[in-house]
């Protein structure tokens, strides 16, 4: 969002963490969705972030009326925001589609956010969908996402990821493994099993652990010094700077698998390689001004449309 932003020249922008309506306001202020983007930790780590970059902050965009929201999640659309146009971002990968990804298809009253990411797109509130490649606009085609409302424009997470190579990070030539936070958001993982198969594919080299933001800190880390005693743990540091450094990727369902592939890493994942190859976003480094470029037109902005929009909207 902050690099959208940045592309978007003359116009005020204004920021807030991802926020809801009751009833799930009541359980986000309770700490019971610490685990999802609604949770306290994950607003205050939003907050600083704005705070130490200088951002305007309007929280829940209750001060004022806006022209346009940018957002990059639909599972919840606050009802101060219905009336406004909205343009939704791709964030990353998507889970898999499992039971309540279809059950949210058929049942349309039940909520979204039971589906998780795997139901991103669904809610067609929005104006326009900016995507990451051809491979995800078929994918959320598939799923049900009008054609019309679909722009591939690549995401500014995932684009140009060699600007990841310049990087201070002390160790090289080592295995990585980013860890999911599946636990924690009550889906099964055999975490001894991931641990063992990481050493089997370090081989004597030196193994890392990244773990995930939303990761019980304590517990996680006393299973692998279970298992890995000599391994490195990090709980926090740039992920991307990591993965840049390393020989070898391993992680189950984060998109972090995609910053792997780009920067040529061996990746293992539990998607299939043929498959994240097909989604892998863009590589050309113009992302936020595609994206930017859209929100312009839904503002109704008379400065012209460059060529690049042009060849993505045709897309």
């Amino acid at each position: 969002m902050h690099k959208i932003a940045q592309a978007l020249e003359g116009l005020e922008s204004f920021f807030t963490p991802y926020y809801c309506d009751a009833p799930l306001a009541w359980f986000s202020s309770a700490n019971a969705l610490e685990f999802t983007i609604l949770g306290k930790r994950n607003r205050d780590r939003c907050l600083e972030y704005l705070k130490r970059h200088l951002l305007r902050v309007d929280e829940r965009g209750a001060s004022r009326h806006y022209d346009l929201v940018v957002t990059c999640a639909d599972l919840v659309i606050p009802k101060n925001i219905r009336g406004t146009p909205i343009v939704l971002v791709q964030e990353g990968m998507t889970d898999p589609e499992g039971f309540w990804f279809h059950a949210v298809k058929k049942v349309h009253f039940l909520p979204r956010w039971l589906a998780s990411t795997a139901a991103m797109g669904l809610s067609n509130r929005y104006e326009k969908f900016c995507v990451a490649s051809d491979g995800y606009r078929d994918l959320f085609l598939r799923k049900g996402v009008p054609l019309s409302k679909l722009v591939v424009t690549g995401i500014p997470n995932f684009d140009e990821c060699a600007r990841y190579l310049n990087n201070t990070f002390p160790y090289h030539h080592y295995v990585l493994v980013c860890t999911s936070d599946s636990r924690e958001t009550f889906r099964w993982e055999n975490r001894k099993e991931t641990i063992r198969k990481a050493l089997k594919i370090a081989q004597g080299r030196k193994l890392i652990f990244k773990l995930h933001p939303n990761e019980t800190v304590e517990k996680r880390i006393a299973e692998i010094r279970r298992y890995a005693p000599e391994a490195i743990v990090f709980t926090s540091g740039n992920t991307e700077e990591m993965i840049a450094n390393c020989d070898v990727l391993m992680t189950e369902y984060s998109s972090t698998a995609y910053v792997g592939l780009a920067l040529g890493k061996e990746v293992h994942s539990k998607f299939r390689s043929e498959e994240l190859k097909r989604l892998m976003p863009l590589q050309h480094g113009r992302a936020a001004g595609n994206i930017a470029l859209v929100c312009e037109r839904i503002l109704g902005s008379s400065r012209k449309l460059s060529p690049d929009l042009s060849k993505v909207e045709a897309a």
